[in-house]
């Protein structure tokens, strides 16, 4: 049996203002940091240990990896930071207040931008300061590859292919290993992995700061999943994860 550990990083400071995040590299809440300090004591009372970890190239995902490997004492295992695990792209929404948005679009708009499988919120221009093509993170990345916008479609059209082509190989080599992206990111994986529907993956909601274990078989085929902890707890932060704008 293969093990596998998800983890959305902590609340960050967007998530605590409601604002649209996406590619903007924001710092973790207070509240974010106690988040990833509470997901690494619950590995590690669990006994988890890893050889490998991934995450995106924001600084939320990547300050809450390095909180959960102190907890853990493994902070000199390898690391691989790719901005194909990076948060859906929010385009032009990105910085905008959810609820400032409601007031402007409507609520099923915003909805719609938010949940939907393939509906892009309105995209950036190349000349917007926001753009990733500005952003030295990126210097490396092809400028085709860069979004204006993403729907979660087009979030799943760039987490698979790293995950077969990078991940999935080091599970299947027998290496440990724990990815701590993003709440659409791992929806991306996890709709992969359970072959879930373009119809159903709207409906799935991914709490911040609470460890997911995959049990997999040789094929990677997922013979069961758990969070982590109470799962009343993960069931009720599940629940507030649906209930934002």
């Amino acid at each position: 049996m293969i093990q596998l550990v998800l983890l959305r990083h902590g609340e960050s400071t967007w998530n605590k203002e409601g604002k649209f995040t996406g590619w903007t590299d924001v710092p973790l809440s207070e509240k974010g940091r106690e988040e990833a300090k509470k997901a690494g004591n619950l590995l590690k009372e669990a006994g988890y240990i890893f050889d490998l970890a991934y995450t995106s190239v924001l600084s939320r995902a990547k300050d809450t990896l390095s909180i959960v490997l102190e907890e853990l004492g493994l902070s000199s295992i390898g690391i691989f930071e790719e901005w194909r695990l990076n948060e859906r792209h929010y385009g032009a929404l990105q910085g905008r207040s959810k609820k400032e948005l409601v007031k402007e679009v409507g609520e099923d708009q915003v909805f719609l931008w938010r949940r939907s499988y393939d509906v892009p919120p309105p995209p950036l221009t190349k000349d917007d300061p926001r753009y990733p093509g500005k952003d030295t993170l990126y210097e490396d990345v092809e400028e085709k590859d860069l979004p204006l916008t993403e729907s979660l479609k087009d979030t799943v059209h760039r987490v698979i292919p790293y995950w077969n082509e990078v991940i999935a190989p080091s599970l299947q080599q027998g290496r440990k290993v724990i990815i701590v992206a993003h709440g659409n990111s791992l929806r991306a994986l996890v709709k992969h992995l359970d072959n879930i529907s373009d119809e159903d993956i709207p409906r799935l909601n991914i709490p911040t700061g609470i460890p997911l274990v995959y049990e997999l078989d040789e094929t990677l085929r997922p013979l069961k999943h758990h969070y982590l902890g109470d799962p009343a707890e993960a069931s009720k932060a599940a629940e507030a994860v649906r209930q934002q704008i």
